[in-house]
């Protein structure tokens, strides 16, 4: 095994992770979850909320089956429900959410509520979007057919629990889940039983007015949620103005059939802050003082920006100087019609319709663009018999379509966000047409075995024109795309439970997603171009675990993991103001260790801990750098792969007061704990790690003889300390001298701009709720 440098990553510290297992791990409270499930965190739900949760977004008679994603035997499972994650706490955004689960890694993405999710470290050098994971919504794909997933329109307040399945998905969920996958539940009519008014506020402007409806009656269940979201943000020039409408709608006109409609629209209107380098991070954290260029403070970050828009001399400005911002709408509809053809077998299917329109100006260039999208999904769902033994297959056949265009322009500077000469016309469609079958068969009492295989195959078609300014004229280029892949991912699972006390599990699984339109037409230069020869990411994953709950308040789980990548996806910037771009490493290995614990160790208290380690690093990757005339290659061999942080740990200690004058009253403190990561290849400049200390107060009661009937208050104090960290930092380039071939050490990169993004400082939040 090559030695890893800097990984912090030894046998000193698996063996020290070994002894402290009991107090690392986590599952599931007993209703949440079967015998072979794990479940590590969570808790009672929401208030009405069935022990049994129904399937995703049926108002069905009990009894009826739950889809394939709900209860899935052999997976690496977490959820998290409401408590002591969204309905007691002021979450402004969906990453202080998902940290609770074990092996998630969030980043800042491109707007207050924008993060970047990893799962595994899967996707955690990207600041963008996020890729390598499936994102699923009441059942229906927020994931487009490019593998894309944005969080703008994911307002926590809307959800009920979030599971997150962790290491590679494609036999449960087709392309891009090779890290993963997200499966979110908004509240149900029934949970929410009449209609909520809330508003938080708190710090930088914060201020987020939100309304919940629902209710079932007879055959008809609906549930509404609706949000404005408000924000001046903590850097200059990062404003935010976001609203959130989301319905799920239901009827069962009998036993056997079931009508599902989903609709969400999210409209957002975002000033951007500049991205800085390490050594401005270091001067001017959050950016301030940086109105105008000319009187900029120091450690403000600028971009060149062509004088003319077009070719010949910049001049330099700052985030506010060019109006760096994004106004984005995305509008999702979908149905879905499910069909009992006898008591053990179900039949869906369900379309769905997916737009996504964007105005970007920020940085030097701006692009503008569309992607609606489509989905087609029919499944059937058995429960019998093989050979004796009680099992439960499932098949599914789908079919995805995504039609890109984007128009890319250089900025102008001042007069508000200005669009200079276009630099490039993309145009692609991408369909994808799969189908996958799975079963789960009790091979006894205590042994359950899963089988199950994906087969898809991914057409990409476009091309792109690029222009290129001088005085001379206009010079234009055409890249043209014609491609297909065909993936196929297996998957085998064993679950042996001894007792109700103990289950233990492994998997072997695969995964692959094929690359998007969009990185097969950015070159390594940063630059609109050919890069077209990208080829498939692939991983094979092995995942050994245990979940004990020897006492009925106390579940511990512990799941090591080992994967094999092939052509893996690294993103990464060349340089400040250029766009990032995308290469495959050869070779890759992912190991770790994903652990966590929930205790309710005496009446009203409640623990809970979410542990991830991962070591990530190449195993075949010669790199190839140029600067003029010289070129030289560098074996990466050995190297960790940047952006993902070797230890994550999230611990929570509350109190709730059970009974008497002051029941439902509480009060949690929580640390978030997150290692340093390098920015480079070659290792040479690192990122620190951080620790975030929370403090929360809230109160939720009953109103005896008011016309609400239920108030909920809250204050937290996020960042209690006030500590300086980095919430998102892209991935640097590594260069060489022109002068020498040698290749340029850390001082050159620590004052490479366009990386990161400042976490936010100390700030108050506090809120209200009332149910009616």
């Amino acid at each position: 095994m090559p030695r890893l440098p800097g990984s912090g990553v030894r046998p000193r510290a698996l063996a020290l992770l070994l002894t402290l297992v009991p107090g690392a791990a986590a599952a599931q409270g007993a209703s949440e979850t079967i015998a072979l499930d794990e479940i590590s965190v969570a808790g009672a739900g929401s208030p009405g909320q069935t022990s049994l949760a129904p399937a995703f977004g049926v108002a069905a008679p009990p009894g009826s089956a739950p889809g394939v994603i709900e209860r899935p035997v052999g997976e690496i499972v977490t959820a998290i429900d409401r408590r002591d994650t969204i309905a007691n706490r002021p979450a402004t955004t969906i990453g202080q959410v998902l940290v609770n689960s074990p092996g998630v890694t969030v980043r800042q993405g491109n707007g207050p509520r924008d993060v970047v999710v990893s799962i595994r470290g899967n996707n955690a050098r990207s600041t963008g979007v996020t890729k390598n994971m499936v994102v699923l919504e009441d059942g229906f794909p927020l994931t487009q057919p490019d593998g894309a997933s944005r969080f703008d329109l994911t307002d926590p307040r809307a959800y009920s629990r979030i599971d997150v399945f962790r290491g590679p998905q494609s036999p449960l969920f087709g392309n891009y889940a090779t890290g993963g996958a997200l499966a979110f539940r908004t509240r149900t009519g029934r949970e929410i039983d009449g209609y909520e008014v809330g508003i938080d506020a708190g710090s930088f402007g914060y201020l987020n007015h939100y309304f919940t409806v629902g209710g079932a009656s007879g055959p008809y269940e609906v549930s509404l949620f609706a949000s404005d979201f408000r924000l001046d943000g903590f850097q200059d020039h990062a404003g935010a103005d976001t609203q959130t409408v989301n319905l799920l709608a239901s009827y069962t006109p009998g036993p056997d059939n079931r009508f599902t409609l989903k609709v969400i629209n999210n409209t957002l209107d975002v000033d951007l802050p500049a991205r800085s380098s390490l050594a401005q991070y270091r001067i001017n954290p959050y950016q301030r003082g940086c109105a105008a260029a000319a009187t900029a403070a120091a450690g403000c970050t600028t971009f060149n920006l062509f004088r003319n828009g077009a070719f010949g001399a910049t001049v330099p400005v700052t985030a506010s100087e060019g109006a760096f911002g994004r106004n984005d709408r995305r509008t999702i509809v979908a149905g879905r019609w499910e069909h009992d053809i006898d008591a053990n077998t179900t039949w869906r299917m369900q379309v769905g319709f997916d737009e996504r329109n964007f105005d970007q100006p920020f940085y030097t260039t701006s692009s503008r663009g569309s992607y609606p999208s489509y989905n087609v999904l029919t499944d059937l769902t058995h429960r019998g018999e093989v050979l004796g033994l009680p099992a439960t297959g499932y098949v599914a056949l789908g079919y995805n379509a995504i039609d890109s265009h984007i128009a890319l322009y250089n900025r102008a500077p001042y007069g508000g966000p200005r669009l200079g000469a276009l630099t490039s016309n993309q145009e692609a469609v991408q369909s994808n047409l799969g189908g996958r079958a799975r079963a789960e068969v009790a091979l006894s009492d205590r042994w359950t075995g899963v089988v199950g295989v994906s087969a898809e195959n991914t057409w990409l078609k476009g091309r792109t024109f690029t222009y290129a300014y001088s005085a001379s004229g206009v010079t234009t280029a055409l890249a043209d795309i014609d491609r297909s892949f065909l993936n196929v991912a297996p998957e085998l699972a064993l679950v042996y439970r001894p007792d109700e006390a103990w289950a233990f599990r492994g998997r072997v699984a695969t995964g692959y997603a094929t690359p998007a339109a969009s990185t097969l037409f950015v070159t390594p230069a940063g630059v609109p171009g050919n890069n077209t020869d990208l080829r498939t990411q692939t991983n094979l994953g092995v995942d050994l675990g245990v979940d004990w709950s020897p006492l009925p308040d106390l579940r511990l789980s512990l799941t090591g993991f080992y994967e094999f990548f092939r052509n893996e996806f690294v993103t990464q910037s060349p340089g400040a103001g250029l766009l990032s771009y995308t290469f495959n490493a050869p070779a890759s290995e992912h190991r770790g260790i994903e652990a966590g614990a929930e205790w309710a160790f005496s009446p009203g208290w409640r623990a809970t801990a979410a542990y991830g380690l991962n070591d990530q690093f190449y195993t075949r990757y010669v790199e190839q750098l140029s600067a003029g005339s010289l070129t030289a290659r560098f074996d990466r061999a050995g190297r960790l792969i940047p952006g993902v942080p070797a230890h994550q740990l999230l611990a929570r200690i509350g109190y709730d007061q059970p009974s008497g004058p002051f029941k439902g009253v509480g009060a949690f403190v929580e640390a978030v704990y997150q290692d340093g990561f390098f920015l480079d290849n070659a290792n040479l400049l690192k990122a620190p790690g951080y620790t975030i200390l929370n403090a929360n107060i809230h109160y939720d009661t009953d109103l005896v003889g008011w016309y609400a009937k239920r108030l909920s208050l809250y204050v937290e104090v996020r960042n209690l300390l006030d500590t300086t960290y980095i919430a998102s930092a892209q991935p640097l380039a590594n260069s060489i001298s022109a002068v020498t071939g040698l290749q340029n050490g850390a001082g050159v990169l620590a004052t490479t701009t366009g990386s990161i993004f400042a976490g936010a400082p100390r700030s108050v939040v506090g809120g209200m709720k009332l149910a009616f």
